[in-house]
C-alpha cells in the first residue's frame, strides 16, 4: 500500500512537472500575452484609413454609430491562422539561440541578417514548426511579424509607425493606449493591456530599448528610445498606483527642415528671412509655447541660418536637438549613481551650461531653460555670446514672469538682454481640410522686463501673417553695428526672403540641402542669387521709418547736409541730439573709463538707458564721427 502510494505520488508529481513544462510552452507561444487588440465593428462609420505597410498593415479611423463623433484608432494587421502563430513563436525561440549578435559597425544589417537567419530556419525545420508551404506570400508574412516583434514593438508597432501620431499613452490596465494623431488630436485606440505582468514586461522591453534599467528601486525612466522617440515611464505601483505607465513622444529621425516649415506655414519666408539676420548677428532668441506646440522642431530648423563657422554648444537634459553642423559639441544630462546618502556623480543642466561657457560656444543653446541654468544662460549672453533657447509659457508676459521668479531668477536688468522672443502653438485652423496645425502667433522684441514691440502676427481669419519690420529695433541694431543704411538692410531681408521663397516653390526641404544652400549664401550671395535665376524685387513695405513703438511718418526728403542713414529714420541731426545727448555723452565716459575701445555689445550693458534710446544715441554719436563701430566694437576717434 505504501508502495503503490509513493508511486501514486511520483506519478502526480510528475503529471505536475510535465504541466508546468506545458505552462512554460504556453507562455512561450504567447509572447505578447496580456496585450488585447479589439477588431473593428462592421457598425462604425470609418472616417479615414491608410496603409502603413503594404498588405500587412493598415490603420483605420472610425466612430461609433451617434450624434457625437468619438474616433477611435484601430491597429488592423494581417492576421495570423493558430498554425502560423504557433509557428512564429517557435522561430522566434529558435532565432534566439541561433542568431549571431552583430558586430560593431554592423548595425545596419540587422535586418538583413535576421531575415536571412529566419528563412534558414523555416525551410531547416518547416516540419517540425507546422509550416504549411514556403511561398513568398506566407515567407514575406513571417518576415514582417519577426520585424515587428524582434526589432520593432510588437502589437504597438504600428503606432509606433504611424507618420500621423505624435504622441502615445498608457495610463494603465484596461484602459486603452490613447495616441495624440495629427488630423484627429487625442482619440483611444484598440489596444490595451489586460494583465499587469505583460505591462511591466512591456515597461522593460521599452527601457531595454533606450538603453535604461528600470526596477522598483529606480520606478521612473526618461530616455530616448533609438535617439529619436522620448520616453518617460513609470513602474509598477511604486509612484502611480494605477499600476505602470508611459508616454512615448515621436521624433522624426530627420529633423524638420525651416523650408518644410515654411511650406507647413508655421511662419512665412519675410519671418524666417527675419530669424536669419538676427542669428547671423549672434542675437538671443527664446521660443515660448505649450507642450508639443512645436518649440524644439521650431528651434532646430533655426540653427541652419547660424553661420558655419561659429562654434556652436548645446546642452539639454533629454537629446532632442539634431543640427546638421559639424562645429557642434553636444552635451547632455546624467543621472546619479547609487541610492540615499550614496547619491553621488549627477550631471545637471546647471553644471552643463557653466562647463559650456568653458568651450568659447558662439552660439550657446539650451534645449530649454526651467531652473537655476536660465541664469548662467543669461550670464552668457551678457558677455557676448549668442543664446537660443526655449521656456513653456502661453504668451510673453508669463514667460517673463517665469524668468523673473524662482527657480530662475533673471533680474529685471537682465531681460533686456534677450533680443526676441516668438510664441509657437498649436492651433485650431478654420476652411481647412487639416483641422489643426502649428503657427508662430507673434514675434517680439524685447526692450526690457515690461515693453515689447510686436514684429510679427499671425491672423487665424486668413491663415497668414503680418510682419512690421518698420518697428524693429534688432534691424535698426545690426544698421548701427555693420555701419549701412537701414534701406540697405531692409533689401538684404528681401533678398535672403526670395532665396527662401525659391527654395520653397522648388521644394527643397532636405536639411542637409537647405544648409549647403545657405553656406553657399554666406560664401558668395550674389553668385548663388544668379545661379538659382532669382529675381529681388524691392520690398512692398516702407524701409524708411524710425524704430520706436508708434513709428513716426518717412520724411519726403533727405535731410540736407546729413548721411543716408539719418536721413533714412526722417530726424533731423538737431531732434536728435536734442533728445539723446545726455545718454551719447554717457556712453563716451564709459568708453573713456575703459580706456580703450569697447565690445559693442556691453554698451547695453553698461548703459542704463532703454535699448531703443541706446541705440538712437549710438547713431546720433557715429553721424558726429566720435566714435566708430569695426568688427563689433565701438572706439572714440576723437
Amino acid at each position: 500500500m505504501v508502495q503503490e502510494a509513493k508511486k501514486e505520488i511520483g506519478a502526480k508529481e510528475i503529471k505536475t512537472g510535465e504541466e508546468k513544462k506545458k505552462g512554460k510552452k504556453e507562455e512561450l507561444v504567447k509572447q505578447w500575452r496580456g496585450i488585447d487588440v479589439k477588431p473593428l465593428n462592421p457598425s462604425f462609420e470609418i472616417l479615414d484609413r491608410y496603409v502603413l505597410r503594404e498588405k500587412f498593415a493598415e490603420v483605420i479611423i472610425a466612430a461609433p454609430p451617434g450624434k457625437v463623433v468619438e474616433p477611435i484608432y484601430f491597429v488592423v494587421e494581417t492576421p495570423l491562422t493558430p498554425q502560423e502563430e504557433a509557428a512564429l513563436e517557435k522561430i522566434k525561440d529558435i532565432l534566439t539561440k541561433e542568431l549571431d549578435i552583430p558586430k560593431i559597425g554592423e548595425e545596419e544589417e540587422v535586418r538583413k541578417v535576421i531575415h536571412e537567419t529566419t528563412l534558414k530556419v523555416m525551410k531547416k525545420y518547416r516540419r517540425a514548426i507546422g509550416i504549411p508551404s514556403l511561398s513568398d506570400e506566407v515567407v514575406q508574412k513571417f518576415f514582417y511579424y519577426i520585424d515587428r516583434d524582434l526589432m520593432g514593438f510588437g502589437p504597438l508597432n504600428v503606432i509606433m509607425e504611424d507618420y500621423k501620431v505624435e504622441d502615445i499613452s498608457c495610463d494603465g490596465l484596461y484602459i486603452p493606449i490613447y495616441v495624440w494623431h495629427r488630423d484627429f488630436e487625442s482619440m483611444p485606440t484598440n489596444v490595451s493591456f489586460n494583465d499587469r505582468e505583460a505591462l511591466d514586461d512591456f515597461i522593460i522591453h521599452l527601457a531595454h530599448k533606450a538603453g535604461k534599467h528600470v526596477s522598483s528601486a529606480f520606478p521612473i525612466v526618461d530616455a530616448m528610445i533609438y535617439g529619436k522617440h522620448r520616453l518617460a515611464a513609470t513602474f509598477r505601483e511604486e509612484i502611480s498606483p494605477r499600476g505602470s505607465t508611459f508616454t512615448i513622444r515621436k521624433f522624426r529621425e530627420k529633423p524638420f527642415s525651416i523650408t518644410e516649415l515654411i511650406l507647413s506655414n508655421v511662419l512665412n519666408s519675410e519671418m524666417g528671412a527675419y530669424f536669419w539676420l538676427l542669428l547671423e548677428h549672434k542675437a538671443s532668441l527664446m521660443l515660448i509655447g505649450a507642450t508639443g506646440s512645436g518649440k524644439t522642431t521650431l528651434l532646430n530648423a533655426l540653427t541652419t541660418f547660424i553661420k558655419p563657422r561659429m562654434k556652436i554648444v548645446t546642452c539639454e537634459e533629454t537629446a532632442e536637438i539634431n543640427i546638421p553642423r559639424d562645429n557642434w559639441v553636444r552635451f547632455v544630462t546624467r543621472e546619479s549613481y547609487g541610492l540615499g546618502a550614496t547619491e553621488r556623480g549627477a550631471v545637471a543642466l546647471f553644471d552643463l551650461v557653466k562647463t559650456s561657457l568653458r568651450y568659447r560656444p558662439d552660439y550657446l543653446i539650451v534645449g530649454e531653460v526651467r531652473g537655476e541654468e536660465a541664469f548662467v544662460l543669461f550670464q552668457a549672453i551678457a558677455t557676448g555670446h549668442g543664446g537660443l533657447t526655449t521656456v513653456h509659457a502661453e504668451d510673453v508676459e508669463s514667460a517673463v514672469k517665469r524668468l523673473m521668479s524662482p527657480p530662475m531668477n533673471i533680474p529685471e536688468t537682465h531681460i533686456s538682454l534677450l533680443d526676441a522672443m516668438a510664441l509657437i502653438q498649436r492651433v485650431q485652423l478654420r476652411g481647412k481640410a487639416q483641422l489643426f496645425g502649428r503657427r508662430v502667433r507673434f514675434v517680439w522684441e524685447v526692450e526690457d522686463a515690461h515693453r515689447y514691440r510686436k514684429i510679427a502676427e499671425w491672423d487665424p481669419v486668413t491663415d497668414t501673417f503680418r510682419v512690421n519690420f518698420a518697428n524693429s529695433l534688432q534691424l535698426e541694431n545690426i544698421s548701427i553695428m555693420n555701419g549701412v543704411s537701414k534701406e540697405d538692410l531692409m533689401l538684404e531681408l528681401w533678398r535672403r526672403k526670395e532665396l527662401l521663397e525659391w527654395m520653397r516653390e522648388n521644394k527643397i526641404t532636405d536639411n542637409d540641402r537647405v544648409a549647403s544652400i545657405i553656406l553657399s549664401y554666406y560664401a558668395d550671395p550674389e553668385k548663388l542669387i544668379a545661379e538659382a535665376g532669382i529675381t529681388v524685387r524691392k520690398p512692398p513695405f516702407p524701409v524708411a521709418r524710425r524704430a520706436e513703438a508708434v513709428a513716426k511718418p518717412v520724411a519726403a526728403q533727405p535731410v540736407s547736409g546729413g548721411s543716408p542713414q539719418l536721413a533714412a529714420t526722417g530726424v533731423s541731426l538737431e531732434e536728435l541730439e536734442k533728445e539723446v545727448k545726455p545718454i551719447a555723452d554717457y556712453i563716451v565716459d564709459a568708453i573713456l573709463r575703459r580706456s580703450g575701445p569697447i565690445p559693442y555689445w556691453q554698451i547695453f550693458v553698461k548703459t542704463p538707458y532703454p535699448r531703443d534710446v541706446i541705440i538712437r544715441a549710438m547713431r546720433y554719436l557715429k553721424e558726429k564721427k566720435r566714435i566708430d563701430i569695426i568688427g563689433g566694437v565701438v572706439e572714440l576717434m576723437e
